[in-house]
């Protein structure tokens, strides 16, 4: 078992490439001879050896190290490969930076749009750069809240346009798919805010 003491001390011999210490449950500190220091957890998947990097040391403390071996250990026990849901959560994130409602919608309105009619263009761009986007545009559409496009269709529900609210409610909710299927939402979230509860 490792202590702080021993990931602080360890070292690597000039002639060797790297030389690993070890912990338990598979989590161990890979020391190169330049000094860096990282961790790893092995792990068998599908009877397959695989290796997930869990951070250098000492940002990632000895507590935190073990702490993310149990959580992959959590993972595979419900079935996962720890490693490939690491990657996706990694990618998920990084789509999802600067993915706000507006950007999102654009990128939505630009693949569709070419399968509609000129007069279904229109009022789709109308709903969302009139009645979309100056309210909700700059936010991020994985944080977005039911009540915030809640207050969007009432806004327009307040000119008198209770069919138009529907309209831009359905351009929201297909806004909403698109961020599912492109995974800068969450199926979960999804379903909250492509349908908020109207009083």
């Amino acid at each position: 078992m490792l202590t702080d003491a021993k990931c602080r001390n360890a070292t690597c011999p000039p002639e060797k490439q790297r030389v690993r210490v070890t912990d338990s449950g598979g989590l161990y500190l890979e020391v190169s001879p330049a000094g860096s220091k990282r961790w790893f957890q092995k792990l068998y998947v599908s009877g397959k050896e695989k290796r997930m990097a869990l951070g250098s040391y000492p940002a990632v403390t000895l507590t935190a190290a073990r702490k993310a071996r149990d959580a992959a250990k959590l993972k595979k026990a419900d079935g996962f490969d720890p490693v490939q849901a690491r990657k996706l959560d990694r990618l998920k994130q990084a789509m999802s930076e600067g993915e706000t409602f507006e950007h999102v919608a654009r990128e939505w309105y630009g693949k569709k749009s070419a399968l509609w009619s000129a007069h279904h263009k229109t009022r789709e761009l109308r709903n969302l750069e009139k009645d979309l986007f100056p309210w909700i545009g700059r936010r991020r559409i994985a944080e977005i809240e039911p009540v915030e496009l809640l207050q969007t269709l009432r806004r327009v529900e307040a000119r008198g346009s209770l069919d138009v609210a529907h309209r831009v409610l359905t351009t929201a909710r297909g806004v909403f798919a698109y961020a599912v299927a492109t995974g800068k939402s969450t199926p979960s979230r999804r379903g909250s805010r492509a349908s908020p509860k109207r009083a």
